[in-house]
């Protein structure tokens, strides 16, 4: 199969260290992501330090935040409408870009079915993936490094393992296909803090492997039914 180029949207929420490693990968000589470009970082929060990171690499950045759509009168009497109509504009800005990967790397929000039905109807389909700090099958939401880390002081984290993975985004919260899977290895003795770094480490790792397989499985699907 020819290698074909491929367009990332980023989506973002704070530090934006997984971010620089994609940034570094599709930079590197030779680069780790190979015929692959940044389109655009979008991050739901104004202060993440993520931002900065894109500007410094030249690469253009959206703020899309929530609280506008909360405080509306619009949506005054359902906040579920207000995360809708929030994650279907998210959407939307996504698509002016037509990348062919949404990258979601620390984006601390959970998308709603308005944001998969907006990207559904993109030609050709375009696919979302997520980075997090667990195995597959394993602890979802925010507090994945620390959910693990406790259940392993209790004797409860079964085989003594936790991990990482890059995974298909779906409705159902951290439960999409994954498509990179690292295991890490608990230790006795290790502090919160201590394992919290060892995982970020991993992750920077992981999320490069992921977004090169995401990339290549997207192709062998576009290549199996050709647009138009």
């Amino acid at each position: 199969m020819a290698a074909h180029p491929t367009r990332l949207t980023i989506l973002i929420s704070g530090n934006g260290t997984n971010l620089q490693s994609l940034i570094d990968a599709t930079t590197s000589s030779p680069p780790l992501l190979a015929h692959t470009t940044i389109l655009r970082v979008i991050s739901n929060r104004k202060s993440a330090y993520g931002l900065t990171r894109a500007e410094a690499a030249h690469i253009p950045t959206s703020y899309h935040p929530l609280l506008p759509y909360k405080s509306s009168p619009k949506y005054s009497s359902s906040a579920a409408d207000a995360r809708a109509a929030y994650d279907a504009d998210l959407a939307h800005l996504i698509l002016q870009d037509k990348p062919d990967l949404v990258v979601m790397a620390g984006f601390m929000h959970i998308v709603s079915r308005s944001f998969f039905a907006s990207l559904a109807a993109a030609v050709p389909r375009i696919k979302c993936v997520n980075l997090h700090p667990a195995l597959p099958g394993g602890y979802v939401g925010a507090n994945g490094i620390r959910d693990a880390w406790e259940r392993f002081q209790e004797g409860g984290l079964e085989g003594g393992k936790t991990g990482v993975m890059v995974h298909e985004v779906v409705e159902e919260v951290d439960r999409g296909e994954a498509v990179a899977v690292r295991e890490i290895e608990m230790r006795e003795g290790e502090g919160l803090e201590e394992f919290e770094a060892r995982v970020h480490g991993v992750e920077h790792e992981v999320i490069v492997e992921g977004v090169r397989e995401a990339s290549r499985r997207l192709w062998v699907e576009r290549e199996k039914q050709p647009e138009g």
